[in-house]
């Protein structure tokens, strides 16, 4: 990392990350928010192909990986508490990194949520289409597309409040498996009989049915559930009382790590062997299936179809603040800086939402592989975002036992050596990405997007300030 000097900003592109931003977030809504992360597509889809592939064994790969989003999450507390801003990510890999580690993990969880939020719209078509299936899929689509951009548009408070509603939909949702699971278990009434027992975790070829190395190769897959638990992050400039609610929102993770994901698997491997599980076939709709419950089926479509626009409602959100943020350092076009009279970023979520629209173009023709494809595409993106926010942490620790930097009043528990292990963890799926065929096609995507963001970061020739320093970033000034 060389030295460099700041760049100035440009005209209308704000002064900082939360220049203008309203604080409208309150701390019921971060905490749904910071819930709802926990619960998406990847955990109500994506997880029958994983238990096909590892069997019982799968539960113990969420809980695996569910320790280390902790202490990912628990790292990025004491940066957010350390500077509370909006486009956090992108800001501390720019503060203890250098500039270009800041706009390549600005752009590249930009591309997350697009790469997302494309997945998320066909995945809510096809859900319609279970209801009707006379509406064309685009269709559908374009509805969700315009009206959560229309939602984006009108402020963050009713962003908060859309989300708050999604979240408590797919919580409900979760809890209420729960319920109906064990109630079949101790009390034995319903169409699975016998056939639902606590031994069907092991009684079946065993925990590890496939071999530990397929359990393994789900990480790619359970990883990417994960993905959005780091949102809340994206909210601290725009929550009423951050120094409240963000440590309240990161310390509940275990809980809901514990309840919504190894608690809800538990009970459905508990209640349908793994062995009747199919890849694109929701494990919560066959478990309803499964115990016989009237329009079963029916109520787990419409919670997917939330969790779906949920997370493509989050997408918009988080895109539009790191964009601009990216515009305020001079990464991104100045345009995408300005807010409208209602402060949100309308010109970075209509360019987001412009590049979403490719799925509604693409969504008669994504082929059959196109959800993994695209989920491994997210979580390497995801990857580098938690990467960022590791070695982050562990340059600011640095930082404060040297006295350069105020200490944070939310240290993580298991400091620098945590963020360590973490890293070494996520170095791991990406191994286990390597070696998975479909999984594999996102490091080839990955090693094009670097040579664009190289190029783009080379065309523009920055001059930017020292890198790595551990000094905080220059206050912003009003644009």
């Amino acid at each position: 990392m060389t030295d460099v000097k700041e760049p100035e900003k440009e005209p209308g592109a704000g002064s900082g990350p939360d220049e203008g931003y309203h604080r409208g977030l309150g701390s019921r809504q971060v905490q749904m928010i910071a819930i709802g992360g926990a619960i998406g597509v990847g955990l109500f889809m994506g997880a029958g192909a994983n238990i096909a592939e590892a069997g019982p064994s799968l539960v113990l790969m969420y809980a695996l990986a569910g320790c280390v989003i902790f202490l990912i999450m628990r790292a990025l507390g004491e940066l957010l508490l350390y500077r509370p801003v909006s486009g956090s990510f992108s800001e501390y890999a720019r503060e203890f990194l250098g500039p270009f580690y800041g706009y390549a993990t600005g752009w590249t969880y930009w591309l997350l949520w697009v790469v997302t939020g494309m997945a998320e719209l066909t995945a809510a078509a096809i859900y319609v289409t279970y209801w009707f299936p006379e509406i064309p899929q685009w269709v559908s689509a374009l509805v969700f597309l315009v009206m959560l951009f229309g939602v984006n548009l009108i402020s963050v408070k009713v962003f908060g409040e859309i989300e708050f509603w999604f979240s408590m939909i797919k919580v409900t949702a979760i809890i209420g498996m729960i319920v109906i699971g064990l109630g079949v278990l101790t009390l034995g009434v319903s169409d699975a009989g016998d056939e639902a027992a606590v031994s069907n975790l092991w009684a079946h070829e065993g925990f590890f049915p496939t071999g530990v190395g397929s359990s393994l190769m789900t990480l790619q897959g359970v990883m990417f559930a994960y993905l959005a638990v780091e949102l809340v992050g994206v909210t601290a400039g725009e929550s009423a009382d951050p120094e409240k609610s963000l440590p309240k929102a990161i310390n509940t993770l275990p809980w809901r790590i514990a309840l919504f994901y190894v608690g809800s698997l538990t009970v459905i491997l508990c209640v349908v062997r793994w062995t009747e599980f199919d890849e694109g076939v929701s494990p919560f709709v066959a478990a309803f299936a499964k115990i016989g419950l009237p329009f079963g089926a029916a109520i787990v479509n419409f919670v997917v179809l939330t969790a779906a626009l949920s997370s493509c409602n989050s997408g918009m959100y988080s895109t539009g603040r790191m964009l601009r943020d990216l515009a305020g350092n001079r990464e991104a076009p100045a345009r995408l800086g300005r807010l409208n009279g209602r402060q949100s970023p309308a010109s970075a979520i209509t360019l987001s939402v412009a590049f979403m629209g490719i799925g509604v173009v693409l969504n008669y023709l994504v082929p059959e592989k196109a959800f993994v494809y695209v989920t491994s595409v997210a979580t390497a993106c995801g990857i580098w975002t938690w990467a960022m926010i590791l070695v982050s942490h562990m340059r600011y620790r640095r930082a404060v036992v040297a006295g350069r930097l105020p200490a944070s009043s939310f240290p993580a528990p298991a400091g620098a050596l945590g963020s360590a292990v973490a890293l070494a963890f996520l170095l791991l799926v990406v191994v286990v990405m390597l070696l998975h065929d479909d999984a594999r096609v996102s490091l080839y995507v990955g090693a094009a997007w670097a040579v664009l963001l190289v190029a783009g970061w080379r065309a523009r020739r920055p001059a930017v300030q020292p890198a790595g320093t551990g000094e905080v970033a220059p206050e912003y000034t009003t644009g």
